[in-house]
């Protein structure tokens, strides 16, 4: 897709479809009023009949087109001026792209933006237009043999700002949102596979495949052998149970200067999760495919990184591994020893991504980071408390939690803020161990996190649990791509 930014009017730009939009009481857009004078007054009447209220959701196409450079117009109810908003921009774009991709189109051109975004300037405007339209282009990884998804036509796509002074700005948001979208897309690529294609070793190839297209990528991938030697006893415990091999995968970019403490990012690698010998229930445990959206989260920003070509510094460790029930499993009771030395009483196996997440946390120390992030698909207690529109945010640090949670408002990919607390942590007490694996129900996302926070000493340290917001289940079941864009919103803004 081949983005571009353009100061012409709709009765002047040529194009394939020019996205316009009406106002709440049928209140033509400035772009819409100046169209509408080459075109015979068709959106007036149409207007004035009725047909078209400018309500959000309403949409008109309009073809056979005389006295325009335009060969169709897609009309879109934006509600109310005031109330139009980043979200509802979001909206009106995605629903007229929909109506584009009904047709043989390979161009088009949108002036939702022009008259103004409430909440967004041309930067932030033109950076989501790039991602709706990207997102619009994804197709998930097929294996059908009959009735593929077809291809989008759509080949390239322009964006109205209102004057010059705007223009350097969407110019550079293109490059960002198409960053965005490259990085989003490799995470729903490989969230999206099933697990006997997106085994540890794929994980472990996608990295290196990185590595090979981006130079400033670095991929080294430790075997179960290096592990063990490592003394990764916890992460070890979670694959006993496989014939898949485990695999600790890392990547460095080195965009930034010699010497420069990177941010590191930890991914819940977890290709296939039936929950060991705490067997999970099999009602939609095919969806325990992603549970590796935290390690493709990471490559995806990796991939968004490179693209972009930041000037900065990136650690990235993925403990990659499969959680099956065998002969040779973990039970629960067992004690395994980490990697820091502490001793885990694992009273529930189907709490594996804490396991595999606190020895990763612990080998990345060795790169002494400035900021430690992990992402993961962690617990069902965050679903039961956030629900699937925000992930939970947990930190060690103000300042960090702060700077996530401003980068996912401003990423659209929003986190809330949750607590961590010293009495949460002591609900891990166990009497045969220096603590256990799990705590109860009650507030299980923050006893996730509480766990996690006991390897984290002396790092600012913050911990995503995406397990409501990396996939969709149902008919839209699918990776979201997210946290990808939050996560590269915060590494812009660094």
């Amino acid at each position: 897709m081949e983005f571009f930014v353009t100061l012409a009017g709709p009765a002047k730009q040529r194009t394939a479809c020019a996205i316009v939009g009406v106002y709440d009481k049928g209140t033509l857009s400035a772009a819409a009023e100046e169209l509408d004078k080459r075109i015979g007054g068709r959106i007036a009447r149409l207007v004035k009949r009725g047909d078209l209220r400018g309500k959000q959701g309403d949409l008109v196409m309009l073809a056979d087109l005389t006295g325009a450079p335009v060969e169709r117009v897609v009309v879109v109810g934006l509600g109310g001026r005031n109330s139009f908003k980043r979200k509802q921009y979001r909206k009106a774009l995605a629903s007229a792209l929909g109506a584009v991709a009904r047709t043989s189109a390979k161009d088009a051109v949108s002036y939702l933006g022009v008259d103004g975004v409430g909440d967004a300037d041309a930067y932030a405007a033109t950076r989501i237009a790039v991602e709706v339209v990207g997102n619009s282009q994804y197709r998930i990884p097929d294996h059908k043999t009959a009735n593929k998804r077809q291809k989008p036509t759509l080949l390239k796509f322009g964006i109205a700002v209102s004057g010059r002074g705007d223009r350097g700005n969407a110019e550079r948001a293109i490059g960002h949102g198409e960053g965005i979208v490259a990085g989003m897309g490799l995470m729903r690529d490989l969230a999206n596979q099933p697990a006997n294609v997106c085994t540890p070793g794929y994980l472990a190839k996608a990295a290196r495949n990185l590595a090979q297209q981006h130079r400033k990528i670095k991929v080294r991938v430790l075997n179960e052998a290096e592990c063990r030697r490592l003394q990764m006893g916890s992460f070890l415990s979670v694959t006993r149970g496989t014939h898949e091999p485990a695999y600790l995968i890392v990547l460095e970019y080195n965009g930034g200067t010699r010497g420069e403490a990177p941010t590191a990012l930890i991914g819940k690698g977890v290709t296939f999760d039936t929950g060991g010998i705490s067997l999970k229930p099999p009602p939609g445990m095919d969806e325990m495919k992603f549970d590796m959206s935290g390690a493709a989260s990471v490559l995806g920003t990796f991939k968004a990184v490179a693209t972009m070509d930041l000037p900065l510094n990136l650690v990235g460790v993925v403990p990659a591994c499969e959680n099956m029930p065998s002969g040779h499993a973990t039970k629960p009771g067992d004690i395994v020893k980490s990697m820091s030395g502490q001793t885990i009483e694992v009273l529930n196996t189907d709490a594996e991504g804490r396991l595999i997440l606190c020895d990763a946390i612990t080998y990345a120390r060795r790169f002494k980071p400035e900021v430690m992030i992990d992402i993961a698909t962690l617990t069902g207690a965050c679903v039961v408390a956030l629900g699937n529109h925000l992930s939970g945010l947990f930190s060690n640090d103000d300042e960090l939690a702060a700077a996530l949670e401003e980068a996912g408002r401003r990423a659209d990919d929003r986190a809330w803020h949750m607590p961590l607390g010293d009495e949460y942590g002591e609900q891990l007490k166990s009497n045969f161990a220096d603590f256990a694996n799990v705590a109860g129900r009650e507030g299980g996302a923050i006893t996730a996190a509480c766990f996690l926070a006991k390897f984290t000493d002396g790092l600012k340290w913050a911990h995503l649990d995406v397990a409501g917001t990396a996939y969709l289940t149902g008919a839209q079941k699918g990776s979201t791509g997210r946290p990808v864009p939050l996560l590269v919103d915060y590494l812009l803004n660094k």
